[in-house]
């Protein structure tokens, strides 16, 4: 009885590797570009908590039926938000003489009582950070994060518009996110 061979041929062989081939390099572009899109995800939800964070505390200003604080005679907003004391934005002075801010949005740590920021800085953005979220990734001053590799944020603060600008320092992304306290905004740029 005549033995018949069975199997692939050489050429079927061939053309299986092939389509195998052009299958992993159309796929291989997209599976590179994940770690990108996680990168962009996460700067999407820290800015999505931390926008949480600063309604929330305007909420509980405004049910707490708008308090403010004296000092020096002027009238400034503050809150007690999660256990800790914000001074908050204020539309006008106590003569009636417009700030550019809408109320009650956070600005800094209120500690005392004693004196109202005159702008935000590197630290009050901090600050914000690490206190208008409950756990918060690790945030540091632009300079601390160039030399700790476990800071996750770079905090700056633009106190002439009074924003503080957050960017995403895993991987050498660029991602960032703006807070706004003028008006309350937080703005997500994805670079």
């Amino acid at each position: 009885m005549p033995h018949k061979q069975v199997g692939f041929t050489l050429v079927e062989l061939v053309v299986v590797i092939v389509i195998v081939g052009l299958l992993a390099v159309a796929a291989l572009p997209r599976f590179l570009d994940i770690t990108n899109e996680a990168k962009k995800a996460s700067v999407e939800g820290v800015a999505g908590g931390f926008s949480t964070g600063v309604l929330s505390a305007r909420a509980q200003w405004e049910a707490e039926s708008r308090p403010s604080i004296s000092v020096d005679s002027e009238s400034y907003n503050s809150v007690n938000y999660d256990g800790v004391n914000f001074w908050l934005t204020r539309s006008r002075t106590s003569s009636g003489a417009s700030t550019g801010y809408r109320d009650g949005y956070p600005l800094a740590i209120n500690t005392g009582n004693s004196s109202f920021p005159t702008e935000i800085t590197a630290d009050d953005c901090i600050d914000l950070m690490e206190n208008l979220l409950q756990n918060p990734p690790q945030v540091g001053s632009v300079g601390d994060a160039n030399s700790n590799s476990n800071i996750k944020y770079s905090a700056q603060a633009d106190g002439t518009n009074a924003t503080c600008t957050y960017i995403q320092q895993e991987g050498g992304s660029e991602h960032q996110f703006v807070y706004d306290a003028r008006t309350g905004r937080v703005m997500v740029t994805l670079q």
